[in-house]
């Protein structure tokens, strides 16, 4: 929303500053974007007298001229037609920037001519599109500022431009008038009464207006006022350079008084050349299929259901949006109908949006305007155009009727402190609520048509705090719940999430984080894809559906890693997969990644490609981080994306899985253009078991003061019998005593045959009573075996 400075003094009487207007705008949630000073670009140039101008002795169209400064007399070549003696310019002297021209002056030489400096014209101080002559000025003195004499002359040509951001919900600041209310509010000044006496009619209309029943809920209210003998052609001065000073381009009158009162105002309206309509106007809804040219000349194809305004020859504007170009005003326009009209904000939005239409009508009406100005800013813009442009106005034509959108609610005085923080009289919190616009009746607020956003006791509150001003909320601590102490804030589950980064981080992982929303074709590689995790509006056919699983993120975010040349990556996230879109289909996950090599090249030769134990001990080591058990059992059958024969599930029974570790699928690692091998792991923490005892301490240090022994076994199995199958069954023989069991050797081939190997374990036996015994670890020895065997089918090597 952009405005002057002089435009906002048209509704405020005030005395402030430029300054502390733009710092009560931001305060009052009316944030200031930027202010342009057109005086910034002018400061440097000053008044200047022409004592003499003589013909250049080797050019016909070029004076000499002697010009009186404020550093005394200087020579200056023009070539102007209208450079002569005795007129007061603009001066621009060697050292000036000139913004028309763009071009930083310097002393020249014309045609054999000294030149010091230039006489400017309007075009050449972008102050308007004039170029045939040089500036001259009516009064001044020499070396008086040229930005001071536009100050006390022409002020509209240094007024400053304010350009504020505006929050959805308040529609009302679209419009002048509403900041200057705020403003007024605060205390920055005076609201100026801006009411008109509306033109008296002076005939009866011979148009007439309807709404169609099933467009009501679109349009509940058709206004329009015929005038006839107006007098189309250039706006007056100041209402050019208001529309030029915000960025619009003055038109012709009428177009430009309607482009006024939309910034002025926030009341879009729209003129029709009654010569140019064919019978009467109605609005309704489109059928489908009409076309029609706007008012950018572009043809429009409407949907059905969009609200037109159509005559009896068909559709002549976009309702809401933008007019047609078949019944717009020209200079030729003698007899015009002004529309004002209330449309629904959803409906605009729809038909703007799918005509892709942007325009200044269709951005207010789609955030709501004020439903009970739209008689009176008829009768607004027709004296504007009755006093400037002539002519005579009919009688007020109407359709349907205004919405009642009023409401009350209770003020509460003393919410203020309580919702807000902050002290303000009651007295004070009236007067606030009255000088926005809301009748007090008794505690009740009846709240202005302009205010759509105001819908509770709380937005009462909530204005109030905005005009005092938030900033004057004092900083108070928390009172503690605790004596002593502080207790821990953070949960289990927080704990161990930060455990999790923490010990992965210094594993030399880097964490991502990475959307929680994926492609279908990515999520179904890991199990999902499904209905129930697709978004009902995604941001993009690429975040279609909720992440099943953080190893499809981080494969991705790997992808785009490769094709930047980083091959070796170490990647990590902890974050929430989903397994539904219901509450509670969500758990949270630990995952790793590792692609590429251990490190990089190196002449002793320890780089070499990432395995499945790089990650089985980086998995082990977060674990244990979070508090997991240290016996677990390794088992298969982890989902499809992981290697069928290179991964493992690491779980406290077949049923009680804590994580999985392993290669990822070649198949996966194609889908998504990731050159592998690539290893994984993934942790749920929340499978691992929380401890018994809650206390911050460390346990006991336990150290066994008894001898612990070491066998070795080997066995002769099957070739495809896998060496994790032999090593559970050896740790469950004697688990009291039996602290780990290890694979130190394995052998294939030789006396063995075909299909045979030879697998040997070294089985450590740590006693907690009493020293073992021979016969004791014989008898250990013996379950081994037996185990090993009955699980296996192997036997002992002999």
């Amino acid at each position: 929303m952009k405005f002057t400075l002089s435009w906002l003094k048209d509704h405020l009487e005030t005395d402030a500053s430029l300054d502390d207007i733009l710092y009560a705008l931001t305060d009052l949630g009316l944030e200031v974007e930027e202010v342009t000073n057109p005086a910034d670009k002018l400061k440097s140039f000053t008044l200047a007298k022409v004592k003499t101008a003589e013909q250049h002795p080797d050019a016909d169209r070029l004076r000499v001229c002697q010009v009186e400064t404020d550093i005394g007399m200087q020579q200056i070549v023009c070539g102007a037609p209208n450079a002569r003696e005795g007129i007061t310019v603009v001066l621009c002297k060697p050292g000036d920037y000139v913004p028309g021209i763009d071009v930083t002056l310097s002393v020249g030489n014309i045609r054999g001519v000294e030149s010091h400096g230039m006489m400017a014209s309007e075009r050449e101080l972008e102050l308007s599109e004039e170029h045939d002559g040089i500036i001259e000025l009516p009064s001044g003195e020499v070396g008086q500022t040229f930005v001071s004499w536009l100050a006390e002359n022409d002020p509209s040509k240094v007024d400053s431009v304010i350009e504020i951001a505006i929050t959805p919900n308040r529609p009302d600041a679209l419009g002048v008038r509403g900041i200057a209310r705020d403003l007024a509010a605060r205390g920055l000044g005076t609201l100026k009464a801006r009411d008109v006496e509306p033109v008296a009619a002076s005939f009866k209309a011979d148009i007439d207006i309807s709404i169609e029943a099933d467009t009501l809920d679109g349009c509940p209210v058709f206004f329009g006022r015929v005038i006839k003998g107006v007098k189309n052609g250039p706006s007056p001065v100041w209402l050019q350079d208001a529309l030029r000073a915000i960025g619009l381009r003055p038109i012709s009158f009428l177009v430009d008084v309607t482009n006024f009162f939309t910034y002025d105002r926030n009341r879009p309206l729209h003129v029709f050349d009654m010569a140019k309509v064919n019978g009467n106007l109605r609005v309704h809804r489109a059928a489908g299929g009409e076309t029609m040219v706007a008012l950018d000349d572009k043809e429009y194809t409407l949907l059905a259901g969009q609200m037109v305004i159509s005559d009896d020859s068909g559709p002549e504007s976009i309702a809401g949006v933008m007019g047609g170009a078949e019944t717009g005003c020209t200079e030729e326009t003698v007899n015009v109908f002004v529309e004002s009209a209330y449309w629904d904000p959803i409906q605009i939005a729809y038909t703007g949006r799918a005509l892709k239409i942007n325009s200044d009508a269709r951005y207010r009406f789609e955030r709501g305007i004020d439903p009970a100005f739209t008689l009176e800013g008829l009768e607004h813009a027709v004296r504007m155009i009755v006093d400037n442009a002539g002519g005579e106005a009919s009688e007020v034509l109407q359709a349907g009727a205004v919405p009642d959108v009023s409401r009350a609610y209770k003020l509460d005085t003393d919410s203020v402190q309580s919702l807000v923080g902050m002290v303000i009289p009651a007295e004070k919190q009236v007067a606030t609520l009255t000088a926005l616009g809301f009748v007090m009746d008794g505690d009740m607020a009846q709240v202005p048509s302009w205010r759509p956003d105001v819908l509770g006791e709380a937005d009462l509150v909530e204005e109030v705090a905005r005009i005092e001003s938030l900033t004057g909320l004092v900083g108070k601590p928390l009172p503690r719940l605790h004596d002593g102490v502080t207790r821990a804030i953070l949960s289990p589950a927080q704990l161990r999430e930060r455990s999790a980064k923490r010990t992965a981080a210094s594993l030399g992982y880097n964490e991502c984080i990475t959307y929680s929303f994926i492609d279908q074709p990515s999520a179904a590689l890991f199990g999902g894809g499904s209905d129930a995790t697709m978004l009902a509006n995604p941001i993009s056919s690429e975040m279609s559906h909720m992440r099943p699983a953080l190893l499809a993120g981080l494969l991705q975010a790997a992808a785009r890693n490769q094709a930047r040349g980083l091959m070796d990556q170490a990647l990590f996230e902890v974050g929430t997969a989903f397994s539904g879109g219901e509450p509670g289909e969500q758990h949270v996950q630990v995952s790793g990644l590792i692609v590429g090599r251990t490190g990089p090249k190196d002449v002793h030769g320890t780089s070499r490609g990432v395995d499945v134990f790089d990650v089985k001990a980086d998995a082990e080591a977060i674990l244990a981080a979070i508090g997991a058990p240290a016996k677990v059992q390794i088992l298969r059958g982890a989902e499809e994306w992981w290697h069928p024969g290179r991964h493992g599930k690491i779980c406290l029974g077949p049923k009680k899985v804590l994580g999985v570790f392993g290669e990822i699928h070649p198949k996966v690692l194609a889908a998504m253009d990731v050159k592998g091998p690539a290893m994984g792991f993934t942790i749920w923490p929340a499978e691992v078991p929380l401890p018994k005892k809650k206390t911050s301490t460390r346990p006991a240090l336990v150290m066994r003061d008894l001898q612990a022994v070491e066998r070795d076994f080997a066995f002769v199995v099957d070739s495809d019998v896998e060496a994790l199958t032999l090593v559970n069954a050896a740790a469950g023989a004697e688990k009291a005593l039996i602290e780990n069991v290890r694979v130190f050797d394995e052998f294939v081939g030789g006396s063995l045959g075909e299909g045979k190997k030879s697998i040997a374990v070294t089985v450590r036996l740590q006693p907690v009573d009493a020293t073992l015994k021979d016969a004791e670890i014989e008898a250990v020895g013996a379950k081994i075996i037996e185990k090993v065997t009955k699980a296996t089918g192997g036997v002992l090597r002999g």
